[in-house]
């Protein structure tokens, strides 16, 4: 199974709350609309590690002991999993009188103890309102009214108060759709926002904005919130596209000491979406530990697929839970990191021996996004990322950041101490001078290559990926140099190859995603080919005498 998990599973387990929580659902809650509805709460594994994860507090003896280590919890799953519920059944455990959901000290085990929240507000967001009733909130009122616990509850289509011993209003969830304003000064306990990748508007994302502001003014009952939702479109700008991006720069370092725990399930590359019985595998691992709620369900989903009109894009997305589609991404990514003795590109472990007669290519931008060196050994084909330097995603849009010019010349020094450098492909832009600088220092083994040339550009790329194919590159499985591989997509060029395929550059699939990694391995590829070209083994080796006995 394919997951993206912030922050990682830890080796000791936090201490939770989920454990009480799971068994309090079970006993006290149902399913809401659908075919089980009004049924006993059954909570699945998958949901129940969800639960865990997002009630998790600090440990006793620590400075916040008992407090919620996650402000925010974001889950993606593909489209037919029940997250709507899962969100509805949260919301239920927050607003009910009895649930133990804030930590209210710990065992004699160290295990935390909870009790409910004192006087909730949870406001419950949908992307439209029309969908309101239909989405995590119109769930929660049917596990309210339908439940055993009815009578704690004055419900209405668009309130559900929770009653004391009095009878007297003691909290309330509610639906809300697009009203930042209105809710400026709701003092938030807990909040639930549903189908995230469809709340791209100005107005939604402002509005979501200003709900999380509110999680400030409740400080003493430790609010949250929830984001459910399935992949969406990159480049809309969505709610649960810019928490995708955050997470994924939280999980390669760029972002320090983050609040959100995030879960997103996917089917990974390397599906054969040909064929229904390779689609059958993807939604399988999409779907994770679940499996089908019905027997042929997954080829049902897979033929889909077949229906002469079908927008498979929009399949792709919302049954395999993908934010880019194969289509969309330059390089084979499954290829690309899977371990070359499984038939991938990976080699872990491997490093360029000192000596090795090597191609290197570079690029980057000096104000922004990244800069990159990478060496291919001419000889073997292996690639490694040598230096990288990129913006800190949480650093403040406004501030300056530039990428240590010394820094570039003192690595660009050491590559030529421990090996013998054929020549270097820098792409100039934002380092014009710097590169007029290396030339001069190091003649001959600098070169200037414009990556904005279409033709030269698309043929690079070609040589690349067809070297890919053949397994003639290989590399030291740097995350780095990974993800940035990942991040590179296709800009298709009205230009045809001999075979009649049309020709691509290379394209940021998202603003934020930074792929000078891959461009810089394009160009150290190119380099290698015309050092090959130009018979740069075939030059004599160093003679040196033996004694002869």
């Amino acid at each position: 199974m394919t997951t993206l998990v912030v922050p990682p599973l830890d080796d000791r387990p936090w201490p939770t709350l989920g454990p009480a929580l799971c068994d309090f659902l079970e006993e006290r809650a149902v399913f809401g609309p659908g075919s089980l509805k009004g049924q006993p709460a059954v909570i699945d594994d998958e949901k129940r590690s969800i639960i865990y994860r997002a009630y998790e507090v600090y440990p006793r003896g620590h400075e916040f002991a008992g407090r919620r280590r996650f402000r925010r919890v974001a889950v993606s799953l593909r489209k037919g999993t029940a997250k709507t519920e899962l969100g509805a059944w949260v919301a239920y455990l927050e607003l009910h009188p009895e649930s133990p959901v804030r930590c209210d000290g710990f065992d004699q085990w160290g295990r935390p103890v909870g009790r409910p929240v004192r006087n909730p507000y949870i406001p419950m967001m949908a992307y439209t309102e029309e969908q309101v009733e239909e989405l995590a909130y119109g769930a929660l009122y049917t596990v309210v009214t339908e439940g055993p616990d009815a009578d704690l509850f004055d419900a209405g289509l668009d309130r559900i108060i929770r009653l004391d011993e009095r009878g007297r209003a003691d909290g309330k969830a509610e639906a809300l759709a697009n009203s930042p304003a209105a809710r400026d000064g709701a003092r938030t306990t807990f909040q639930d926002f549903d189908e995230t990748h469809r709340m791209h508007l100005p107005r939604q994302v402002d509005s979501y904005e200003t709900m999380m502001a509110n999680l400030d003014k409740r400080p003493l009952d430790d609010p949250w919130s929830l984001e459910h939702t399935t992949a969406g479109q990159l480049g809309q700008g969505s709610v649960a596209e810019n928490t995708h991006i955050e997470a994924e720069q939280i999980a390669a370092g760029l972002i320090e000491d983050p609040e959100l725990f995030y879960l997103h399930r996917f089917a990974g590359p390397g599906h054969d979406l040909t064929s229904v019985e390779g689609r059958i595998e993807a939604i399988r691992e999409a779907t994770g530990p679940l499996g089908e709620y019905g027997p042929g369900q997954f080829r049902g989903i897979a033929r889909q697929w077949n229906r002469p009109k079908a927008d498979k894009k929009y399949l792709e997305r919302v049954w395999l839970n993908r934010w880019e589609t194969g289509e969309a991404q330059a390089f084979d990514l499954a290829r690309w990191a899977k371990p070359h003795e499984q038939g991938g590109l990976a080699r872990a472990g491997a490093e360029l021996r000192p000596g090795a007669l090597v191609a290197a290519g570079f690029d980057g931008a000096r104000f922004r996004d990244s800069t990159a060196i990478v060496l291919t050994d001419i000889r073997t084909g292996l690639q490694q990322q040598w230096a990288c330097w990129e913006r800190p995603a949480d650093l403040d849009p406004n501030a300056e950041w530039e990428v240590p010019e010394d820094e570039v010349t003192d690595a660009w020094a050491e590559i030529r101490r421990r090996f013998r450098l054929w020549k270097a492909y820098c792409d100039p832009p934002h380092w014009t001078e710097t590169v007029g600088a290396w030339e001069a220092r190091w003649p001959d083994q600098f070169e200037e290559w414009w990556t904005n040339r279409r033709r030269p550009m698309a043929e690079a790329i070609r040589a690349y990926t067809e070297a890919m194919d053949s397994r003639q590159v290989t590399h030291t499985d740097d995350p780095t140099f990974n993800r940035h591989i990942g991040n590179a997509g296709k800009d298709l060029i009205n230009l045809w190859d001999d075979d009649g395929k049309q020709l691509y550059i290379l394209k940021k699939l998202h603003p934020t995603r930074k792929f000078d990694v891959a461009m810089a391995g394009c160009l150290s590829w190119r380099a290698r080919l015309d050092a090959l070209k130009k018979g740069a083994l075939k030059q004599r080796e160093t003679y040196v005498p033996k004694r002869l006995r």
